[in-house]
Formats: structure tokens, C-alpha cells, sequence
């Protein structure tokens, strides 16, 4: 009789449609990557009628040993204290309050929370800090960031900052992402250290000092996880975390 192994139980953030509460949306393959990596998949759904956010993103949180924040839409600017650019895209208030406020239960819980492009953006505002609301009409000679490419293929290279989890992890300067993205992080917020940048000086990582594991990625490593093995380390790297999370 084979040994039964605990996986630990990992919320992954969802979207959902604003005209339909019986719609959801989310990317198969941050499910598969969380189980991947050895974690138990528990999707997170966000209370479509006037529920109180915030004691359900901490009640959920209080059973999970990670959070993933996935990527989808744009933040309301007004989260983050901006008007609406002319190239503003969808955005969803309801998702917005959601994972606002699962973010910061998982920051007070000290919750190990991977998050995933807009998952990193949301974390970043959650936390205090803002948002490049279009990287190509405000940041002169910036590359593509949203390409038109498979989600497994990378398409651009990021440098890793020194002492970072993801210098770690990926054990080397420079690596490949993918990215499909045109808001980007800025500034970081307060108590967020940058941990990798575009050669055009984007943000592509952040990582909260002193936490457990909390790191944002533009980049969506879910997609690479079942090509490139150093992607799925990044999961590994985040499990690890959250196995020690009592």
C-alpha cells in the first residue's frame, strides 16, 4: 500500500464575468502547475453579490497554505490613486476588491503568495505602490511586453537581481519569459524590493522583504511549467514555503 501524501492546499484567484455570476475564468494551467509542483489546487471564488470581501479573503486564507494571484485585466486606476489613461483596458471591480483583499489578508497572515502578472500588479497596489498604466505611450523607447506568441514560448530576456528568491531559484543572472502584459509596476511598494527588470528597465519581479515567500511575477510561469523545468522550479520554490506554513 502506496504512502498518502498531504499536499498543501493553495487558493488560486479566479476572474469572473460582472454581467453573470455564473460565469468564472481561469487558465487551466495554474492548476496543473500548482499540482506540478506538489500542491492541492483550491480555486478561489470571489462573492458575486455585496458580500463582505474582506472576511471572505480571510477566511479563506485561514485554510490554505499558499495563494497564487493570476493574471487577467487591468486594476482600476483609482485603486492606486490615477485617472484612467486613454489606453486603460477591461477592468472588474468586483475581481479588483476580491483579490485587494485577499492580497492583504495574505500579507498579514504572512501568507506565502505567488503572484502572476496583473496577481503581481494587484499585489503591488494592494501593498501601497502603483502602476504604469501603458508601458508604450508612458515609457519612452520601452520594448514589446505583449506579444503575440504562444504563452509557452519566452520571448524576452529579464535580469535577476543578485540575493533575490528568484537568483535562487533560477541560479543565474538572466533568464527567458514570457510576457503579455502593458501596465507594469511602479513604484514598488513600500516594503517590495525589485528582484528582476526588463533591459528597458521594466519591472518584472518583486519580492516582499522579510516574508515567508512573496513574489510577483510579470511573466507567466504556469504557461512555461510543463516545457521548461526551471519554470515549475519557481512552483517548487513557492511549496516548499508553504509546506511551512502552520
Amino acid at each position: 500500500m502506496g504512502v498518502f501524501v498531504v499536499r498543501p492546499v493553495i487558493l488560486i484567484s479566479t476572474d469572473c464575468d460582472i454581467e453573470s455570476s455564473d460565469s468564472l475564468k481561469l487558465q487551466a494551467d495554474y492548476v496543473r502547475a500548482v499540482y506540478m509542483a506538489g500542491g492541492l489546487p483550491l480555486v478561489a471564488v470571489p462573492p458575486m453579490e455585496c458580500g463582505d470581501a474582506s472576511e471572505a479573503a480571510a477566511e479563506l486564507c485561514s485554510l490554505a497554505r499558499g495563494l497564487v494571484l493570476t493574471g487577467g485585466s487591468d486594476i482600476l486606476p483609482c485603486l492606486f490613486g490615477e485617472e484612467p489613461h486613454p489606453k486603460l483596458g477591461a477592468v472588474n471591480p468586483i475581481r479588483d476588491q476580491f483579490e485587494l483583499a485577499l492580497a492583504r489578508a495574505a500579507m498579514q497572515a504572512d501568507l506565502p503568495t505567488l503572484a502572476i502578472c496583473r496577481g503581481m500588479q494587484l499585489l503591488n497596489v494592494a501593498a501601497g505602490g502603483g502602476l504604469v498604466q501603458d508601458i508604450e505611450s508612458c515609457v519612452p523607447g520601452a520594448h514589446a511586453h505583449r506579444v503575440a506568441a504562444p504563452r509557452w514560448l519566452p520571448t524576452h530576456s529579464v535580469s535577476v537581481v543578485q540575493g533575490s528568491i528568484l537568483r535562487r531559484v533560477f541560479g543565474r543572472d538572466s533568464i527567458m519569459v514570457n510576457s503579455f502584459h502593458h501596465q507594469a509596476v511602479h513604484p514598488a511598494a513600500p516594503g517590495f524590493e525589485v528582484a528582476a527588470r526588463a533591459g528597458d528597465g521594466i519591472v518584472e519581479a518583486i519580492e516582499k522583504v522579510g516574508s515567508r515567500f512573496m513574489v510577483g511575477v510579470q511573466w507567466h510561469p504556469e504557461a512555461l511549467a510543463g516545457r521548461y523545468p526551471e519554470a515549475l522550479d519557481l512552483f517548487r520554490e513557492f511549496l516548499i514555503a508553504a509546506q511551512g506554513v502552520c
